[in-house]
């Protein structure tokens, strides 16, 4: 072996689907390919409150985009097609992609519908990053990126300059040049609030980020949060590869009323619904329930999350009706509200 030949090394790749849920629409009717497409609610665009799950890149050059009503998405693009959302095909497409994925026999970690990391110790990752997306297109039908790394920060980093349909590699070597002078808010991890709390201490880029005292960091964020965001400005330190698959540390559900709730006796009857079938997910798989959350969003948007901690652990659906109507009564229901949730946090069974 000369000395420049490439070496076995271990790599993690971040395969991610490209405008997955449109996609899947677009497979099942190809006549759609190349307009604008827009999935989301029942797929009518004048009906109140219903959101966008995902628009096509044709969509998109409009100013589309994920979570904005759909009234303002058919303003913006009256000529696309709209779509129901049909998550039994979404999980289906996702399974294929899944095995597909699988039948390279490496190690998949799942992150949903239309993600996974792939974990391979090779001397090409390139060159199997190239194989994975051909075979992921020509069993499927469907278009992926795929980000490398040598941590799973850097992997998910690179895809975001893969897509659409493209491979990108992030190491140890180019990371900095690359990442340095870009705001903190675009690494995977960090969001506008941490973000703006990282620039009022004058951080604001990638670099400046790892270079700063993570015994400063700790005083601000706390022991834990605030060294580990100096080690993902670096470029993460996650390197293993979970085939099991995810135990959800909670579970939720929220609605959205076509009327906006303005007695307190309807709005304690449907938190008290919702809860009784949260708790029926959440107790099916013989998990307990430990905290519960309420979600309140008023007329004008204004959200607010309130979680308490249950008396003890439980498996019993009242308790949880319970306290979710106790978390309730800490909010001022002064305003219409527009969406209620609940949450509850899960351990497993001692």
């Amino acid at each position: 072996m000369t000395e420049d030949a490439p070496q076995m090394q271990a790599w993690i790749l971040h395969v991610d689907l490209d405008q997955y849920v449109a996609a899947v629409e677009i497979r099942r009717r190809p006549e759609l390919r190349g307009l604008p497409v827009v999935v989301g609610g029942s797929g009518d665009p004048t009906q109140a409150r219903q959101v966008v799950a995902t628009a096509s890149y044709e969509a998109r050059e409009y100013g589309v985009h994920s979570g904005m009503p759909l009234r303002a998405a058919y303003r913006k693009c009256p000529e696309a097609v709209f779509l129901a959302a049909d998550h039994s095909a979404y999980d289906a497409a996702s399974e294929e992609v899944m095995d597909t994925l699988r039948s390279f026999e490496l190690p998949v970690e799942v992150w949903g519908w239309d993600e996974a990391f792939v974990g391979a110790t090779t001397d090409d990752p390139v060159g199997l990053a190239n194989d994975i997306r051909a075979r992921v297109l020509e069993r499927t039908e469907l278009s992926c990126a795929v980000g490398i790394g040598d941590t799973k920060e850097r992997a998910k980093m690179a895809t975001g300059f893969a897509k659409p349909g493209g491979v990108y590699q992030l190491t140890a070597a180019n990371w900095m040049p690359i990442m340095g002078e870009r705001q903190t808010r675009e690494l995977w991890g960090i969001g506008t609030r941490t973000a703006a709390k990282l620039a009022a201490h004058d951080l604001k880029t990638v670099a400046e980020l790892a270079s700063a005292d993570p015994r400063a960091l700790a005083q601000w964020f706390g022991p834990t949060i605030g060294p580990n965001l100096t080690q993902l400005a670096k470029g993460g330190f996650d390197t293993r590869i979970e085939t099991e698959p995810r135990v959800a540390k909670s579970t939720s559900k929220q609605t959205t009323f076509p009327v906006d709730l303005t007695e307190r006796d309807d709005i304690e009857a449907h938190v008290t619904e919702i809860a009784s079938e949260v708790a029926a997910e959440a107790f099916r798989d013989g998990r307990v329930a430990t905290h519960v959350g309420v979600t309140v969003r008023t007329a004008s948007f204004f959200t607010r999350t309130k979680t308490g901690k249950l008396p003890a652990p439980t498996t019993d659906p009242e308790d949880v009706r319970r306290g979710a109507l106790r978390v309730l009564e800490r909010f001022d229901l002064d305003r219409p509200v527009r969406l209620l949730g609940v949450r509850v946090v899960l351990e497993e069974p001692t």
